[in-house]
């Protein structure tokens, strides 16, 4: 099959979506080098463009983590047999996320994103929240953009989170240091945020992906 995947491709992809799960954005070019032990980035893309070109992920132009997965592994179509429920979860798509409100409030839903399963482990909490703005762009958020969010999962230094702070929402990498929090923009026009004392403040969810419609 044309589409079948080398060993290192398999093993690069494979890669991607694990960082993706555990770090909730994708890696750069240096990181999948590094991880490899590939020396140059021009070795690394000649690898991300036969997977671009066999339909398993697309690369954003002009963003240094730019990577989403479309299809998981070379063994995509033989899986899609399987019982839909056991490959596919259903999440509620919040257009913001309000204060003294509840997730689930109907105020606050949009309707519902259909994921795979397995970037969650079946987290009955997760949901999708729209993004405004253009603050995590070098994360590979963009404005508009749904980030897949798991309120069950404690947040860690460098983690991509959804955070309340005085009553509004925002999405920032989250930074724990010296028995401070910052909130830290992936765009070089915002400055990071010091949250304070007397802030009213809490980290919602972590954030695990991010689903985009190209026009």
């Amino acid at each position: 099959m044309k589409d079948k995947l080398t060993d290192r491709q398999e093993e690069i992809l494979t890669f991607i979506k694990q960082f993706t799960l555990e770090s909730g954005y994708p890696p750069t070019l240096r990181e999948i080098g590094k991880h490899f032990q590939i020396s140059s980035t021009f070795g690394v893309k000649r690898h991300l463009e036969a997977l671009v070109k066999k339909g398993f992920i697309n690369i954003e132009s002009n963003a240094s983590r730019g990577i989403s997965v479309i299809r998981k592994t070379s063994e995509d179509f033989v899986e899609s047999s399987l019982s839909a429920e056991s490959i596919f979860l259903k999440i509620p798509i919040i257009g913001r996320v309000a204060a003294g409100l509840p997730l689930n409030s109907v105020e606050n839903y949009e309707g519902s994103l259909v994921i795979d399963s397995s970037f969650l482990k079946k987290d009955e909490d997760a949901f999708a929240l729209r993004v405004k703005g253009d603050s995590m762009i070098h994360a590979g958020i963009n404005d508009k953009d749904l980030v897949i969010v798991s309120p069950k999962e404690q947040a860690r230094n460098g983690d991509i989170v959804v955070a309340m702070l005085n009553d509004e929402t925002t999405v920032k990498k989250f930074e724990f240091i010296n028995n401070k929090i910052k909130l830290i923009a992936e765009n070089n026009a915002y400055l990071p945020i010091e949250v304070k004392n007397e802030d009213d403040f809490k980290v919602i969810g972590k954030v695990k992906g991010v689903v985009r419609w190209l026009n």
